[in-house]
């Protein structure tokens, strides 16, 4: 259990909700010029308000989702919140990251399923790898004679 969370086994409240100090902190110096540097007070505040801003848009969302009698958020519930907060500049960015999203989920799915659609098992395949491995072998053994 982390100190966040405190002894009471309750969930984080919302001033105990962050981000990764270290994980901000390096994108902070991707940002900045090589000559400038980020004071730990700077970073601290802008955690926080990285903080809010995810607060008041799965905030919205959340309205959004329950006007739609939706149980889930649903990724055009925070299109719609950005759009409504006056975010509308983050929407394309935003909508091109779930395509990729979507098109990486696919590439993947695809892969298992023609994994499963050989029919074999992983014990046959790796057979049949085997197999090829020694005939390609054998092959560049006799070119080399």
């Amino acid at each position: 259990m982390s100190d966040r969370e405190g002894h009471s086994g309750l969930p984080p409240t919302d001033d105990d909700l962050s981000l990764p100090k270290a994980t901000v902190a390096k994108m902070i110096t991707e940002l900045l010029p090589n000559d400038v540097t980020c004071a730990k007070e700077t970073r601290d505040l802008i955690i926080e308000c990285c903080v809010e801003f995810i607060h008041l848009i799965s905030s919205e969302a959340n309205e959004i989702c329950e006007q739609d009698s939706k149980k889930t958020i649903a990724p055009e519930h925070i299109i719609g919140a950005l759009k409504r907060l006056g975010f509308e500049t983050f929407t394309e960015e935003v909508e091109d990251v779930l395509k990729d999203h979507k098109q990486q989920q696919k590439d993947r799915e695809k892969k298992v399923s023609k994994l499963e659609q050989s029919g074999k098992t992983e014990e046959e395949l790796w057979e049949e790898q085997q197999r090829l491995f020694a005939e390609s072998r054998a092959k560049y053994e006799s070119q080399q004679q």
